[in-house]
């Protein structure tokens, strides 16, 4: 079932870090994570805490970002 959920700033303030792009040097062949793999894991961490399917999340149209909607996770 599809729910709103709402973020606190600093949740917000978490995921928006996770998808900056990060200066890196490849070292011994070993490649850093990417933007989008840092977004989907910081998505997955919020998704534990709150009780929801990360890869659901939608925005809530005319609500600040810190709204959206997602499918409750199945317990």
């Amino acid at each position: 079932m599809r729910k709103e959920f709402e973020m606190t700033e600093e949740q917000l303030e978490k995921l928006l870090k996770a998808c900056a792009p990060v200066p890196y040097l490849v070292i011994g062949g070993v490649v850093p994570r990417s933007p989008q793999e840092n977004a989907n894991a910081a998505w997955q961490e919020l998704a534990r805490e709150m009780g929801f399917q990360w890869d659901s999340v939608q925005p809530v149209p005319g609500k600040p970002p810190r709204f959206f909607t997602a499918e409750e996770a199945v317990q």
